[in-house]
């Protein structure tokens, strides 16, 4: 897998993917769970397929260095113009499968709902490998596509998905997954809609606005983490 598989939501509409961004995991969930699991407190962070930077301040408000990695030159540009006159932040144009980092440089390497989408990324899992230090996390945040609504919805556009086969492919390549709860939460209906306008067909988007009466969405993910081992214990 060495092309870059675009990502339409984003690439095409990210005015619209920015108030998804606002939306999503509204009650902090997500946050809490990496940062239990993998604390970037004073380390070195890499965001994989950080679009337009949306989730880079959050890592930069503690963290030492944060690099966003983005293969989308127009979100890159987007992302530079974000995160400006912030220290210790850069934003570079790469995939996942060449990072531009030298070897055992991150503490932490992170991916949200990019590139990591299971059978197809071990390119990606190899060069995240090679950029952490020994004792170093890969943490990627995935939707859960068996968890309704969301994950239905899913799988009604691209029935192909099977979440059985895709924790079984994390499973063998050493991950701990634990399921989070999350709630999308909107200002108003345009924009939900809006939002399922560009995350699903217009059938399957019509069907999950019907299917949400309101102004949220419960949706669930997988958040997976595995360490890079730190060495052979000495007696």
């Amino acid at each position: 897998m060495n092309a870059v598989t675009p990502s339409p939501n984003i690439w095409h509409w990210p005015e619209v993917y920015e108030r998804e961004n606002r939306a999503q995991d509204s009650t902090g969930a997500l946050w809490r769970e990496l940062r239990q699991r993998c604390d970037w407190t004073g380390r070195d962070v890499v965001d994989v397929g950080c679009g337009d930077g949306f989730h880079l301040a959050e890592f930069a408000a503690s963290a030492r260095t944060v690099i966003g990695i983005e293969p989308h030159r127009p979100l890159v540009e987007r992302a530079r113009e974000r995160v400006a006159g912030a220290a210790g932040v850069d934003v570079r144009v790469a995939p996942a499968q060449r990072l531009p980092l030298a070897d055992a440089s991150a503490d932490l390497v992170h991916a949200r709902t990019a590139y990591f989408f299971g059978p197809g990324c071990e390119p990606g899992l190899a060069e995240a490998e090679r950029v952490l230090r020994p004792g170093g996390t890969l943490a990627i945040v995935d939707l859960d596509t068996g968890c309704p609504p969301y994950g239905e919805w899913m799988r009604a556009d691209a029935p192909q998905l099977d979440p059985n086969a895709i924790e079984a492919f994390f499973q063998r390549h050493g991950f701990d997954s634990v399921p989070v709860a999350t709630v999308w939460r909107f200002d108003d209906r345009d924009s939900l809609e809006a939002v399922l306008g560009i995350e699903f067909s217009p059938k399957v988007a019509r069907r999950a606005a019907r299917e949400v009466p309101g102004l949220t969405i419960p949706v669930g993910y997988r958040v997976r983490v595995r360490r890079k081992p730190s060495g052979l214990l000495r007696a």
